[in-house]
C-alpha cells in the first residue's frame, strides 16, 4: 500500500462527496491517507461547515480551501476561480501537493465531468500543479519538491451517460448534442463502492444548504434506496501513471 496515500481535487463543497466518496471511504477504511483541495468557498462560510462534516464521514482530514469565488455564488469566496491568474491557481495547488505529499492526486476529467466552468478550470490547473509539484525551480517557495506518482481523472463512461439520460428524460439526446461522459475504453478503473454507498450518501447530505435550493443531494433524496444504491454505487476514473509504480496498488 503507497504510503503517500491520495489528494483530491474538487471545485466546490458536495463533489468529493459525489464523485470520489466511495473512493474516499474505501481508501480510509483501508489505512491510505486522504486529503481534498476545494477550490471555491472559504472558511466561515456555511458551505465550507457543511464540507468538513461530510470529509469527517468520509475519513479525509480537514478542508483544503484555495479560498476562491465559486462561479455561481459571488458571496463564496474573494476572486472568480475561472478568472484568477492560472500561476497564482497552480502555485497554491503545489503547495497543498508538496504539503500533503500523495501517491495519487485525483481531479476531473478535461471536460469536468459535466462541463461546469470550474470543474474544468480545476483539470487544468491541477495537471499543471501535478508536474510542477516535482520540480525545484518552479514555485520554490510552495515547499520541497515531491513527484506524484499517478492521477485520476474522475469520469462517466459514455455508455451509462446514454442509458442514464434515457432513463431519466425518457427518450435519447437531441442529434449533435454536447454529453458529458468518456468513450468507454478510455475509462480504465471501475470502482464498486457499493459497500460503502451508504457512507457516501450521509457525506452528500451533509451538504444541506444545497439540498435546500434543489440541488445535489435533493436530486437523490426522493429516489428508492436501491436506486441511489445502483447510481452511487460505482465510480469511474482514468489513470494516468506519472512515475513507476512500486508496491501495492490500492487504487485501481
Amino acid at each position: 500500500m503507497p504510503d503517500g496515500g491520495v489528494l483530491c481535487v474538487h471545485a466546490h463543497p458536495d463533489d468529493e462527496a459525489l464523485w470520489t466518496g466511495g473512493m474516499l471511504a474505501r481508501s480510509a477504511d483501508a489505512g491510505v491517507r486522504t486529503g481534498v483541495v476545494t477550490c471555491t468557498w472559504t472558511e466561515g462560510t456555511r458551505r465550507v461547515e457543511e464540507l468538513r462534516r461530510s470529509l469527517s464521514i468520509l475519513g479525509a482530514g480537514d478542508p483544503r480551501l484555495l479560498g476562491y469565488a465559486d462561479a455561481g455564488s459571488a458571496d463564496s469566496g474573494g476572486e472568480a476561480f475561472v478568472g484568477a491568474p492560472l500561476d497564482e491557481v497552480v502555485g497554491r495547488l503545489v503547495g497543498h501537493i508538496r504539503d500533503f505529499r500523495p501517491d495519487v492526486v485525483v481531479t476531473y476529467d478535461a471536460y469536468g465531468a459535466y462541463g461546469h466552468p470550474d470543474h474544468v478550470r480545476a483539470h487544468r490547473a491541477t495537471l499543471a500543479a501535478v508536474e510542477a509539484a516535482a520540480y525545484e525551480q518552479l514555485y520554490p517557495d510552495a515547499g520541497a519538491p515531491w513527484p506524484v506518482r499517478a492521477l485520476s481523472l474522475v469520469t462517466v463512461p459514455r455508455s451509462v451517460v446514454l442509458a442514464e439520460w434515457e432513463r431519466i428524460f425518457g427518450s435519447p439526446p437531441d442529434p449533435g448534442q454536447v454529453l458529458p461522459g468518456t468513450p468507454d475504453e478510455r475509462v480504465t478503473t471501475t470502482l464498486d463502492v457499493r459497500r460503502w454507498a451508504d457512507r457516501k450518501w450521509q457525506a452528500f447530505q451533509a451538504h444541506e444548504s444545497e439540498a435546500e435550493r434543489g440541488a445535489g443531494p435533493a436530486m437523490f433524496a426522493g429516489l428508492p434506496d436501491a436506486e441511489r444504491e445502483r447510481l452511487l454505487g460505482t465510480e469511474w476514473y482514468i489513470r494516468r501513471e506519472l512515475a513507476a509504480s512500486t508496491g501495492e496498488d490500492w487504487f485501481g
